[in-house]
């Protein structure tokens, strides 16, 4: 690799940030209409536990028990401007199809692709070539296209009498909290940051009077509006309240997301998909125009994640008329140091 390839990429823009949602659209589904029908072998999922929007997958995919069906492929949680790399596989490579940057996937299915390498992203393993890098959809294609290979029990993420208001909710957190962050960290004018700052808070302010009464954001059951909301609380006071300057109170001052937050830390598929310490390294080494020294923080003090939440005191039923997964597979566990302390008692 040359200095050159080596090289961090930019984030900080002039003015306010904007998100290239530009994405390659093409689906994996149960009658192969864009010539890729759900085959069970036939895909791998490569993701990063660092990226919330890649957290996404993992959480769904652990969640609907799809982990027989589409294998996992994990990057490093730091990349340069090219490309994520898989240097946590042993010769940095990654076993199964040869790689040592996604950007190669990305290339095999258009030559010198001109977008940005993102995780999450579903290769094609017979030709070792990118489907679809579109992340939104994905999780929505694993509740609704991959069901033949559910796990018993597998909950229903997307329910069809609930989509229209998961729909209506999940686009309002996509643009002020997930999305929102970034507008925080990466504006590149006072009058920029400011507006993405109060856009956030008021939608925090939203979402705490939402859950005081209710255990989840819609209906009484888990679902995919939870888990786009989850991948980026859990960031926050890791990451978010300091690097990216959203700082008007922690997750943890709230009184009810920060319930709702651990309550679904809690869960099976959650929690045990999260890995501070990569988060960490991320953010804080990636991003050289925000933090040059590429110093990650020793804190702050998460075990508080572990704290009761009471939430249960709502009714509610995680899993509907399913059942939580069982422990994830030892190959895909976060490493014990790499979470948090064990739950005291």
């Amino acid at each position: 690799m040359s200095d050159n390839d080596a090289e961090p990429g930019s984030y900080v823009e002039a003015g306010e940030f904007k998100r290239d949602t530009n994405y390659i659209t093409t689906r994996i589904t149960a009658d192969g209409r864009d010539g890729y029908p759900v085959e069970a072998g036939r895909y791998r999922l490569v993701a990063a536990r660092a990226c919330p929007w890649a957290n996404r997958t993992l959480i769904v995919r652990r969640l609907l028990g799809l982990e027989d069906a589409i294998s996992l492929g994990l990057c490093g949680p730091t990349h340069d401007k090219r490309s994520w790399t898989f240097d946590l596989d042993p010769g940095g490579v990654d076993p199964v199809l040869g790689y040592e940057r996604l950007q190669q996937a990305y290339f095999a299915r258009v030559p010198d692709y001109p977008r940005g390498i993102t995780v999450p992203a579903i290769v094609d393993v017979p030709t070792k070539a990118v489907v679809t890098n579109d992340y939104p959809r994905i999780t929505l294609d694993f509740s609704t296209e991959w069901t033949a290979f559910h796990r018993d029990g597998a909950p229903d993420l997307y329910p069809e009498d609930r989509r229209d208001e998961i729909d209506e909710v999940a686009e309002l957190i996509f643009r002020d909290v997930n999305n929102g962050v970034y507008r925080c960290g990466f504006a590149g004018s006072q009058e920029a940051y400011e507006r993405a700052y109060d856009r956030l808070f008021a939608r925090l302010d939203w979402l705490e009077d939402r859950l005081r009464g209710q255990r989840y954001l819609v209906g009484d059951t888990i679902t995919e509006a939870d888990v786009r909301l989850f991948t980026t609380l859990a960031r926050f006071d890791a990451v978010y309240h300091g690097h990216f300057k959203c700082n008007r109170q922690k997750l943890s001052e709230f009184d009810a997301l920060w319930a709702y937050a651990r309550d679904l830390f809690h869960t099976p598929g959650f929690g045990d998909t999260t890995d501070f310490v990569q988060i960490k390294q991320h953010y804080y080494v990636v991003h050289t125009d925000i933090n040059p020294t590429k110093i990650v923080p020793a804190g702050p003090d998460l075990s508080n994640w572990w704290e009761p939440h009471h939430r249960e005191q709502l009714g509610g039923r995680p899993f509907g008329d399913g059942t939580p997964p069982g422990p994830p597979r030892p190959a895909e566990q976060v490493r014990a140091e790499h979470g948090l302390p064990p739950r005291a008692g």
